[in-house]
């Protein structure tokens, strides 16, 4: 089934591909920008006030968007992007796309059941079918660094035991 389920505690020694939708440089700039905007807030109170808020600041934010950053996990049995899980026998074709392809299938292209697992900062992205007959959605589409590592991964072709966390 793909409804989003709690995440599973496969180790990632049992996976054929494993990563981690890390955001980009200008992700981590934009959370040393506003925190740094507490500086300013605090320091008419006084420069401790400030120097306290701005490391509070991206500590929290810091964290928060570790926490937020989805992984995509191939093993043998399952497929996990996010939240959702399904079992490998339940995906069918699955296409990497680049450039304007990437594009025209996060957007004109896109069916409105889709699961999607999208991060503005990775452009490349794979669309893998869902052939599961009780399931209404077509495809799951995946924002990826390596779209062609994740597809031989589900296609079980040689590449698959790639993993770009090692």
């Amino acid at each position: 089934m793909s409804s989003p389920s709690p995440q599973s505690a496969t180790s990632p020694s049992t996976a054929n591909y494993t990563e981690k939708l890390w955001p980009g440089f200008w992700g981590w700039v934009i959370v040393v920008g506003l925190s740094a905007a507490g500086i300013l807030i605090f320091i008419p109170i006084s420069p401790a006030a400030g120097y306290i808020a701005f490391f509070v600041l991206l500590i929290g934010q810091a964290a928060l968007l570790i926490a937020s950053t989805p992984t995509i996990e191939v093993t043998p049995e399952t497929l996990r992007v996010g939240r959702a899980q399904i079992e490998r026998q339940f995906v069918g074709e699955v296409t990497a796309y680049h450039g304007q392809d990437a594009t025209d299938q996060r957007g004109t292209k896109l069916n409105g059941l889709a699961y999607l697992c999208i991060r503005g900062w990775i452009k490349p992205v794979v669309k893998m079918e869902i052939t599961d007959p009780t399931d209404r959605t077509p495809y799951w589409l995946a924002s990826s660094r390596n779209p062609e590592h994740l597809a031989a991964a589900l296609r079980g072709t040689g590449r698959a035991a790639f993993n770009p966390e090692a």
